[in-house]
């Protein structure tokens, strides 16, 4: 009713509120991680392709849940499956520490597959909820809440980087700051918005009125259930819906030149310029600091110029930064390099975000199977560039993210929104709104 309107648009900021601030404590946790990569590398005494390897392993877990995230959210609503992914990916990064402490590398790569299964469905059952309240608040929101992402692993880096310098082991870090972010976690997604929010669309009902799940009246859990089956239908059909298959290559493209990144230019700054430890985990930081900036602004490009335009200029930042990066003798220049690298890898991954869930109602299926193409580049991806650095170094194996982002250049009209009608509508794109 009209009187419940001021209600529901509290709940709607409220809930945006909260999905950023999930979007920060995943990126805090994975920066946690990775910034400490070099200190994994020598505890171990591993090479890089056995680095590559073990990192190869470690994506198991994700490649292995994505495909059926979609289905776990609609079950679970995003509030249930977030706090317990999230706990499988805080228990995941604690026992790699506990096998990096031991030295047992059988056991950190178990922990890295736990932790690659939170990882995987925890940020496709995010970015469903922020796909669905960016929707709700009628804005482009989607680059601010991947901006989250990014400013935690900020203070990730940043954490990880002070932990380096005054010689804090891998366990001991991480079990401090993972116990604190698993709790704000936990605390942030009570304001998400009432599960069953999806199902709701199939049946043309309101997210805002829909009944928590441990409320649920009779009605709606029949509702529920008949919708769950029809999302196992439609989830195995948008994987041969060409539209959502180019959206996923755009991401895919997105994901390899932000994860190449996130995983080895810590590595190839401290041995191409012989730097320490500190000096790469620093150099992580500038990279995520150029991405949140881009984020930050990304709103606003993205409403003034679409997502077409917008998405052009990223790639062709991110081709010039990586070719200053991996060329470059001078380590100052290479800074620059990733500055540039860092702002052409900020939009990719939220843009194909936003273009998967144009249809709330197909929104699960889609964004599970762009989650799964994307992801599969993002965890596999890395770590076959750790077999080739091994034959001709960290900086010019990341050279090979090239290719990827020409091919992602190639088909980034897929990304175009829909109309109600599912065609591309130029004055939409303009706005750089989904329809």
């Amino acid at each position: 009713m009209t009187a419940d309107r001021p209600t529901v648009e509290r709940a709607v900021t409220t809930a945006s509120t909260a999905v950023f601030a999930v979007f920060v404590l995943n990126g805090f946790n994975f920066a946690s991680w990775a910034s400490r990569l070099p200190a994994v590398r020598d505890a171990l005494s591993l090479s890089a392709a056995q680095v590559g390897v073990l990192l190869l392993i470690g994506s198991i877990g994700s490649l292995a849940a994505l495909p059926v995230s979609g289905l776990v959210v609609q079950r679970l609503g995003a509030r249930r499956t977030v706090g317990a992914f999230a706990t499988a990916n805080v228990a995941g990064l604690l026992v790699a520490a506990a096998g990096v402490a031991t030295g047992q590398v059988v056991l950190v790569g178990a922990g890295l597959v736990l932790f690659g299964v939170g990882t995987g469905v925890w940020d496709a059952a995010m970015n469903l909820e922020g796909a669905l309240v960016e929707q709700r608040l009628g804005r482009t929101v989607m680059p601010r809440y991947h901006a989250g992402f990014s400013v935690g692993t900020m203070i990730g880096a940043g954490v990880g980087a002070l932990a380096a310098q005054l010689g804090t082991s891998v366990l001991a870090h991480l079990l401090v700051v993972l116990g604190l972010s698993l709790a704000g976690t936990l605390w942030a997604v009570r304001s998400f918005l009432p599960a069953g929010h999806f199902d709701a669309e199939v049946h043309g009902g309101s997210a805002s009125g829909g009944a928590d799940a441990d409320g649920a009246s009779p009605a709606t859990a029949s509702r529920t259930t008949a919708a769950a089956e029809a999302g196992v239908r439609r989830a195995f059909g948008a994987w041969l819906e060409p539209r959502t298959l180019l959206i996923g290559l755009v991401v895919l493209a997105a994901a390899l030149t932000e994860g190449s990144a996130n995983d080895w230019v810590g590595l190839a700054v401290v041995d191409g310029f012989d730097q320490s430890h500190a000096v790469g985990a620093l150099t992580f930081g500038v990279f995520v600091t150029a991405m949140t900036a881009m984020r930050l602004l990304g709103t606003h490009l993205l409403d003034r110029y679409g997502r077409i335009a917008v998405l052009r200029l990223c790639g062709a930042l991110a081709m010039v930064g990586l070719l200053v990066f991996g060329l470059s003798p001078w380590l100052p220049l290479a800074m620059v390099g990733v500055v540039l690298w860092g702002l052409g890898a900020a939009l990719g991954f939220p843009v194909g975000m936003s273009a998967a869930s144009d249809d709330p109602v197909r929104a699960p299926a889609r964004v599970s199977v762009v989650s799964t193409i994307g992801y599969s580049a993002f965890l596999a991806g890395p770590p076959l560039l750790g077999l080739l650095a091994e034959h001709v170094g960290y900086r010019q194996a990341l050279l090979a993210i090239a290719v990827p982002v020409v091919i992602g250049l190639l088909v980034v009209r897929a990304a175009a929104p829909l109309t109600s009608t599912g065609t591309g509508d130029p004055a939409q794109e303009r706005a750089g709104r989904p329809a």
